[in-house]
């Protein structure tokens, strides 16, 4: 039924990037909607966001503040903000100030005050900026229900969508929340030292809508949602399909253990300490790519000149590929990134080049992000499902903390779980030597050589070699030569 209603219902957009996939297309027209959060929450962007772009749609806005604050002062704030517009007041954003009738007049005359503008403005939306003043201005919870009733009926009856603003911390039994159609929740919490601004919709009459917590940043272009992508994609958008060809991974030696190479569109984690060669690895799957099959390199610590500089000594001509249209890089640092932010920016340049190979470099940039460990393998697993139904061959590596020692730990619990096919790279001691190893852990639905070989990074590029018979704890890190037997030579 819900998603009947949400075809069936008309849509007011807010333009404002996530929202609108967060309330399943937008504001039900004509609802009455308020939007809660103390103040700096980001009430009043996130309503003249919405006021612009719906003015720029063509519509009319009534902007109604019960401030103290000027509009002068208010519009020098947006006039920061790249939607604001001042060429649109006030023939289609117009803005009032109806506290000095609200104090003259009381609630009647606001609510005849709102309806004469609507009509006259022909307003197809209102912005009621200030609901705690009119709430502290009713002598009674009757009155207050009264004041909302009437506002709600005229504007339902001029075709007209309310959105409402308070800083009041409003429980479910309020009288604002029962009458309302929506209500958006703004907050800002502590994770750590690291503030982060977070938004539910916690009601969305005759709508489906995304629930739970989805977080958001202020920046120059105003309010950015960022849905949990294990809500948005909580089952892949695109039907997934088995594919049973494989695809090179740019190192001949490799494919020939591998059974041919990986299978299309599957994913590939790479686990190894720092040095081992990862990156390495990952860039001669990226040398594999053509205009026909693009890809993209998405890191998280190494930046673009240091990367290039690091291929051209594989031999791989990173600008070239990117003047081809072979390949995309895209490089965020591992700083105060947002989990969903990254995962969202990642689909999205997968979708605008038509990605088919893709390397992460450094799939614990993901975990880094996350201000909430517990959802983190939901939030993999909806990325690694995404990506793998849109055809999208994955290598991502994951560093793992120890250089050498007696014991090989997974990153995080389960996460090979999600993958098909795990690598691991190691460094070994050998006769007072280190050397780097490559091991297969896993190929799923496959067969594979088990063997564990010596892995070279040379001016020609990676070679992998058998590793001597005669060495044991390998993957240990400090491997022992066996003693032959004395009927046997050395």
């Amino acid at each position: 039924m819900g998603g009947r209603l949400a075809d069936i219902l008309e849509r007011l957009t807010t333009g404002i990037d996530g929202l609108d996939r967060v309330l399943r297309g937008g504001l039900v027209q004509g609802g009455a909607y308020i939007v809660q959060g103390r103040p700096g929450a980001g009430k009043t962007i996130l309503a003249n966001q919405t006021c612009f772009h719906h003015a720029r749609q063509g519509g009319c806005v009534l902007y109604v503040t019960l401030l103290a604050e000027s509009h002068t002062h208010l519009f020098r704030h947006l006039s920061t903000l790249e939607f604001f517009d001042r060429g649109l007041i006030p023939d289609q954003v117009y803005y009032i100030n109806a506290n000095g009738t609200l104090a003259d007049s009381g609630l009647p005359g606001f609510v005849d005050l709102l309806r004469g503008e609507m009509k006259r403005r022909r307003a197809t939306l209102l912005v009621v900026d200030g609901l705690l003043t009119i709430r502290e201005t009713a002598g009674s919870h009757i009155d207050l229900k009264e004041c909302l009733q009437a506002v709600q009926g005229h504007a339902e009856f001029a075709g007209c969508t309310v959105l409402m603003l308070t800083s009041a911390d409003l429980d479910e039994v309020s009288p604002e929340h029962t009458m309302a159609d929506g209500i958006i929740e703004l907050a800002e919490d502590l994770a750590g030292v690291r503030a982060i601004r977070r938004l539910t919709v916690s009601k969305h009459r005759g709508s489906e809508k995304l629930g739970g917590l989805h977080q958001f940043e202020i920046s120059a272009r105003g309010m950015s949602v960022h849905p949990r992508l294990e809500a948005v994609y909580a089952t892949p958008s695109i039907e997934d399909t088995v594919l049973t060809e494989r695809t090179s991974t740019g190192i001949p030696a490799l494919d020939f253990i591998l059974g041919g190479g990986v299978a299309r569109a599957s994913t590939t984690l790479v686990l190894g300490a720092s040095g081992t060669g990862k990156t390495t690895l990952g860039l001669n799957f990226l040398g594999q790519a053509s205009p026909e099959e693009p890809a993209l390199h998405f890191g998280f610590y190494e930046t673009p000149p240091r990367l290039r500089a690091k291929a051209q000594l594989l031999g791989i001509d990173l600008d070239g590929m990117v003047a081809s249209g072979a390949l995309d890089i895209l490089w965020q640092p591992a700083t105060e990134n947002l989990l969903d932010a990254v995962g969202h920016r990642l689909l999205d340049a997968v979708e605008r080049r038509g990605v088919r190979r893709l390397f992460i470099d450094g799939f614990g940039g993901f975990h880094k992000a996350s201000t909430n460990p517990a959802r983190f393998l939901n939030f993999a697993t909806a990325l690694v499902n995404e990506l793998r139904a849109r055809g999208v061959t994955t290598v991502a590596t994951w560093e793992v903390p120890r250089l050498f020692g007696g014991s090989v730990e997974a990153p995080m619990p389960e996460i090979s779980s999600i993958v098909e096919n795990l690598l691991l790279l190691r460094f070994a001691e050998v006769g007072a030597r280190v050397h780097r190893l490559l091991a297969i852990l896993k190929m799923r639905d496959s067969a594979y050589d088990p063997q564990i070989r010596e892995f070279r990074i040379t001016g020609h590029g990676i070679e992998l070699a058998p590793t001597a018979e005669s060495a044991e704890a390998l993957l240990a890190g400090s491997a022992r030569v066996q003693t032959p037997p004395a009927d046997q030579p050395h």
